[in-house]
């Protein structure tokens, strides 16, 4: 949720060391000035991750420790969740691919800059049964993985910057609902609300009107609480779009328009919120409100 609001969900580190791994990112050189000349390509992106294996070895080694464990009473998924997580298999979870699906489909290897944080992906392998999973990516895109990296799946590399993982239901419950709310209804209001925005067509969070809707998804709860008002005095949010303000300047700052209307009349509602998208992690620039649209 918002900075000021002390009910954040999702509270993950925030580290600025530089990369360890092998896939050669922030390593200084060539290269390295040359990449340091473009705009970064940023992403902020909502969706969930799990692992691959890199190579048979790496599979077999995995399969030798879940002999080590006791795993009873436990489905395939929990027992090899409950050996990811164990401190003397760390080794092991530096060596897995990580992939995050959006929409269901693959999309992005991800690496974190800090490897202290492998952790942090191991923990976000879930057993299947949490279908209501969310992770939330915060990081710089970069080139395609290398064939051998991941087993073969080539798509493009993320280094991490922050990441944050909840499931639906907690987000939702850490929106911060008016008492005057029935608890029932808003939870139902804001799981919609939300799902309408992870199924937006293309939303793999990298361009800046993506990153500026993804980010209010998480970090703003007042959008979430002016939908299920509205949706109690009989209107339907119809559409959420996202475009340049005209007030930005040199800054990229962007008008998130929320447009609802009556289910009786003819009637429209427009509401928007200001977020600065100029830099890798977003922030409001003014507060929910009426939007006027000029254009």
């Amino acid at each position: 949720m918002d900075a000021e609001n002390s009910k954040d969900p999702l509270a993950g580190p925030v580290t600025e060391e530089r990369c360890g791994c092998a896939c050669g990112a922030g390593r200084d050189g060539p290269s390295a000035r040359t990449e340091a000349t473009r705009p970064p390509s940023l992403v902020y992106t909502i969706g969930r991750i799990d692992f691959r294996f890199p190579d048979q070895g790496v599979e077999n080694e995995l399969a030798q420790s879940l002999g080590r464990t006791d795993t009873a009473w436990m489905t395939d998924r929990e027992a090899l969740c409950e050996v990811l997580n164990q401190p003397e298999n760390r080794y092991l979870t530096r060596q897995l691919c990580y992939v995050l699906s959006v929409q269901g489909l693959d999309t992005y290897v991800l690496l974190p800059r800090d490897p202290a944080d492998f952790s942090l992906l191991a923990e976000a392998v879930r057993p299947s049964h949490q279908a209501d999973a969310l992770d939330v990516v915060i990081g710089v895109r970069g080139d395609p993985a290398s064939r051998g990296h991941c087993g073969g799946l080539q798509l493009p590399v993320v280094t991490i910057d922050q990441l944050y993982s909840a499931t639906v239901s907690h987000l939702v419950q850490a929106i911060g609902r008016p008492e005057s709310m029935n608890a029932e209804q808003f939870d139902k209001a804001a799981t919609d609300l939300l799902n309408t925005v992870l199924s937006v067509a293309g939303n793999v969070g990298a361009s800046d009107e993506h990153r500026a809707l993804n980010y209010l998804m998480v970090r703003y709860p007042a959008i979430y609480r002016k939908t299920f008002e509205r949706s109690m005095k009989d209107w339907s949010l119809t559409s959420i779009d996202v475009r340049r303000s005209g007030l930005g300047g040199a800054r990229r700052i962007m008008d998130v328009v929320f447009t609802y209307a009556s289910r009786k009349t003819d009637e429209v509602e427009k509401y928007s919120v200001p977020v600065d998208v100029t830099y890798q992690f977003p922030f409001r620039t003014g507060p929910l409100g009426v939007f006027f649209d000029h254009g």
